[in-house]
């Protein structure tokens, strides 16, 4: 049965936690899945919820406070002591998840949480992992796997797997290492039980496998898992040796925040924000686009006083002037949005700029050719000059082809000089194509009226 957060709900539970009845609120909490708590927190203040998360066993805390959206994470964090931290929580998480959580504390308290750690392994895993870029595969893959060796038999796999399994929460692969660590293969559960005991691994792991090394970006490990649907990937360095694993709810995660961050961008929004931070972070994140909206707005407000007399002859011609921009940006954005979402998927398609071009001009010229006709109608019904009539149907065929070419163009090159695509979506677009479009529209205006 799904759990559903009422009012009701939350006011019992606060009268709860006011009275610190302890063993009703472990009651209540043991029925919920950590993500169902999570939400209660959520509504809960920061005191309250201290208190609730107090309450859960290791196991379950870890499984919450991963479910907290980063930026209250962080928050809350700063409200425990390191002990608590690293005692009750770290110890309990997998070395990719702890990292996670580590690194949203200050780098002081990192030190004394890592300190508290009592698994001196488990601390050593951490220490390794916060070594890597956050954003490679090295920062990304969890130490905990089951790994076995080339030369053992079957009987002394079975029992090392058994070990080994202790820590893992779930075993997907069996890797086939040699005696200096380097990955070889992976190994079926289901041929390990089928055979004799006495067989050699190395007759019988599977050596087609797909691999990363530490120093692979994150969406290019998102990419290999979707292309081959696999359900963990194994990590390796730069001579071989297994390192860790990347598991497909970690890639689940990195889908998320690529497209949350790709969807800012084309928003205009710059860099990683949420609706729940605070005021400042969320007005800077907003200024610099909306900056260039400004500097752009300006400038097409020149355009327009370089054709002042223009507009003064022509008042009509200045009616047109929100549909010619409204197009030029609308076309821009549709183009560009396309070709950011095909370089995301990792589509081969993108490596043929020239054909993609051909193919986007195609496209635009259809679509430019049915608009232009239909402002044509329009005008020659509606207005009493043909001249307009003439110089807006140019003027939108023209705009759409070079907008959608435009929207094209751009991130295609960015993306080939390794810079996000979604940079050339949204507000700079729109803003390039309606100073253009209108540079374009005025142009063509003066040209039909006889005024150039």
């Amino acid at each position: 049965m799904q759990f559903e957060l009422t009012k009701e709900f939350v006011e019992r539970l606060q009268q709860l936690i006011g009275k610190k009845s302890e063993k009703e609120i472990i009651q209540i909490m043991d029925d919920l899945h950590a993500a169902d708590i999570a939400e209660i927190m959520d509504v809960l203040t920061l005191e309250e919820a201290k208190y609730l998360y107090l309450q859960l066993d290791g196991e379950k805390a870890s499984d919450v406070l991963l479910e907290i959206p980063e930026s209250d994470r962080k928050r809350f964090l700063k409200a425990l002591p390191p002990e608590v931290i690293a005692r009750q929580f770290i110890e309990f998480m997998d070395s990719d998840d702890a990292v996670d959580v580590v690194q949203d504390l200050d780098e002081e308290i990192q030190q004394e949480v890592l300190n508290e750690i009592e698994d001196v392994e488990h601390a050593g895993d951490i220490v390794d992992l916060l070594e890597y870029d956050e954003e490679s595969a090295g920062g990304l893959m969890a130490k905990e796997l089951v790994s076995v060796n080339e030369n053992w038999t079957v009987a002394t796999c079975l029992k090392e797997i058994s070990n080994q399994a202790e820590e893992v929460d779930e075993i997907y692969y069996v890797y086939v290492t040699d005696d200096a660590g380097i990955l070889k293969g992976i190994l079926s559960l289901k041929k390990l039980i089928l055979n004799n005991t006495n067989a050699k691994i190395s007759n019988l792991y599977n050596a087609d496998i797909k691999s990363v090394t530490t120093e692979t970006h994150q969406e290019e490990v998102a990419n290999i898992i979707d292309k081959y649907d696999l359900v963990a990937l194994p990590v390796v360095d730069s001579i071989g040796r297994l390192k860790g694993r990347i598991t497909v709810d970690d890639v689940i995660d990195i889908i998320r925040e690529e497209a949350e961050k790709d969807y800012q961008m084309v928003s205009g929004i710059t860099g990683d924000v949420e609706s729940t931070d605070r005021i400042w972070p969320l007005t800077r994140a907003r200024i610099p686009w909306l900056f260039i909206g400004l500097l752009g707005g300006i400038l097409g407000a020149n355009v327009l006083e370089l054709y002042e007399g223009t507009l003064s002859q022509i008042p009509k011609i200045a009616f047109f002037i929100p549909l010619i921009a409204a197009m030029a940006g609308n076309v821009g954005v549709q183009s560009s949005s396309i070709v950011v979402q095909t370089i995301a998927s990792g589509s081969k398609d993108i490596q043929s700029t020239s054909r993609k071009l051909l193919k986007e001009f195609s496209v635009a010229f259809i679509t430019a050719l049915v608009f232009s006709v239909l402002i044509f109608i329009y005008n020659y019904f509606f207005s009493d000059s043909l001249q307009l009539t003439y110089s807006v149907s140019a003027s939108l065929f023209i705009v759409i082809i070079f907008a959608s070419l435009f929207g094209t163009f751009v991130p295609l090159i960015l993306n080939r000089l390794k810079i996000d695509p979604a940079l050339a979506t949204g507000p700079f677009i729109t803003t390039t194509n309606d100073i253009l479009g209108l540079l374009i529209y005025m142009l063509i205006g003066s040209f039909f009226f006889n005024l150039l």
